[in-house]
């Protein structure tokens, strides 16, 4: 089933602070279907005086659906990446990780759902004005019968997010509200009372009380309704010190699946044939091209392999609960330096996951910058660039080579490999050998997001240490590859040659 989120959420999300505004509501060369929401525009005009912190007036006649693209952009509107969301919590987890200068655009056109059910195509954020100013005045929101709605049958929390997604902390809980006012939340060992009470204003909010124990005092606030039917109540709150915005929603039944899902059914998964790579996002920067060779399988007994046609990395796996769902860590051994599967290792935040995907997430706890991780049957065929990892592959290892050049920021230091012959072996390692000297090192050959890299570790070992990195591939042929780096550092420019003996 399609899922979608209320507008008010998404509007409320972009209002206080989930992404940074723009000077102007300029149209991104880069991208000429989508257009950042910019500050003093008439869409974030509307969108400010229909989305209030009191929610006397939130957009609950329009619902979008999923799946959205994102594009993302700098602070010089030059773009850095793009992001796709299929639920409420990949777009919360979107939204709340954007740092200050960052921008986002939707990627048009896009669908959206009106009150009467009718699936509208919206292509641009005008005709997203149009069709708010056309329903906002007509309300919709909290219906008249809510309190019969929320005192038949019970409810099972399904999201709950405060700064983090703590949807898990209310695993096994099912609630009832009757009409006296009273609340309970039962598990199979306890046993919870609460209140619960509406407001009398214009647009009622649901207060909850359920005492000062940790969790449930997290939902002893004010609540505004965001939308409520028979099978769904969705609620939000808006802090009065920081600002910040936690939400809370009631279903009929518990949750399934994802953040806050089923440890057990997510390792049944997870060790179900083949996954590959289908997107690294490392803090804004798409490093999926890094892993498009590797075939990635989880066994039961917690070991990880990823294999190519050239190479085979082996790792570890667990699957946890934790506040925030279910966690996948992963820890691959690594290579050298500049070993792509050394992004890999971390904690993994489990977004969603089905038969036919796995998405994670990562916020950093140094810089706070956000990755994406995200696992699909199939592999990925986005990437781009000349050549072919097999075909180079096969070229160096058939026969033997030498350093023809090797240019360090405009130094010339050929010389210092005068007399070594290389030999590249299909175990991994490359030896170079000269009349005084065996050097080991190793090395391979994946693709990246600019075409055919080149990876090449020597440890400490001079001068051959110097060929420690990531080379991009310039070209190649049978008897000659050409390489070149750019330095993460003062952004100096190396070149290395090899020459078939």
């Amino acid at each position: 089933m399609t899922r979608f989120i209320k507008l008010s959420i998404f509007i409320s999300l972009l209002i206080f602070g989930a992404y940074a505004c723009s000077e102007d509501d300029t149209q991104p060369t880069e991208n000429p279907d989508s257009s950042l929401i910019a500050n003093n525009s008439e869409l974030a005009d509307l969108l400010l005086r229909t989305s209030d912190v009191n929610n006397t007036s939130s957009i609950d006649c329009i619902d979008l659906l999923y799946p959205v693209t994102f594009f993302i952009y700098d602070s010089n509107q030059q773009q850095t990446g793009t992001q796709t969301v299929n639920s409420d919590g990949e777009l919360l987890a979107l939204l709340l990780s954007l740092e200050s200068g960052t921008y986002i655009a939707l990627q048009f056109p896009i669908s959206v759902v009106l009150q009467d059910g009718t699936v509208v195509t919206v292509n641009s954020n005008a005709e997203l004005v149009t069709l708010i100013s056309g329903c906002a005045s007509g309300g919709g929101g909290v219906p008249s019968d809510f309190e019969t709605i929320l005192t038949s049958g019970s409810w099972f929390i399904t999201y709950f997010f405060d700064d983090e997604d703590e949807t898990s902390d209310f695993a096994g809980y099912e609630f009832t509200f009757a009409t006296d006012n009273t609340a309970q939340a039962v598990s199979a060992t306890t046993t919870v009372d609460g209140s619960w009470n509406l407001t009398t204003s214009t647009t009622p909010d649901l207060i909850l009380y359920f005492g000062e124990s940790d969790p449930f005092d997290e939902l002893d606030e004010d609540w505004d309704i965001i939308e409520a039917t028979q099978d769904i109540i969705k609620l939000k709150h808006i802090s009065g010190g920081d600002g910040t915005i936690d939400f809370l929603t009631f279903e009929r039944t518990p949750n399934g699946g994802g953040g806050g899902g089923n440890t057990s059914d997510f390792v049944d998964n997870l060790t179900t044939s083949v996954w590959y790579v289908n997107l690294l996002e490392d803090d804004g920067v798409d490093e999926t091209c890094d892993y498009v060779d590797y075939e990635f399988t989880f066994n039961a007994n917690q070991t990880v392999i990823a294999t190519s046609n050239s190479n085979t990395v082996n790792g570890t796996w667990s699957a946890t609960s934790s506040n925030s769902g279910i966690d996948l860590v992963l820890n691959f051994e690594i290579t050298g330096g500049d070993d792509p599967f050394e992004d890999l290792n971390d904690d993994w935040d489990v977004i969603s996951f089905d038969a036919q995907i796995i998405k994670l997430m990562d916020v950093s706890g140094g810089n706070g910058g956000t990755d994406y991780l995200d696992f699909g049957r199939n592999p990925y065929q986005g990437c781009s660039g000349g050549g072919n990892t097999t075909e180079l592959t096969n070229i160096l290892l058939d026969g033997q080579w030498f350093v023809e050049s090797y240019i360090d920021d405009g130094d010339d230091q050929t010389i210092d490999y005068n007399g070594y012959v290389l030999t590249f072996n299909s175990d991994g390692s490359v030896l170079a050998v000269n009349n005084n000297n065996t050097i080991t090192g190793t090395w391979s050959v994946v693709t990246s997001g600019s075409g055919l890299d080149v990876n090449l570790d020597f440890g400490t070992a001079v001068p051959f240490d110097e060929f420690n990195d990531d080379w991009d591939v310039v070209t190649y042929t049978t008897t000659r590859v050409e390489l070149f780096d750019v330095s993460g550092g003062n952004g100096g420019t190396d070149y290395l040659t090899f020459q078939k003996l």
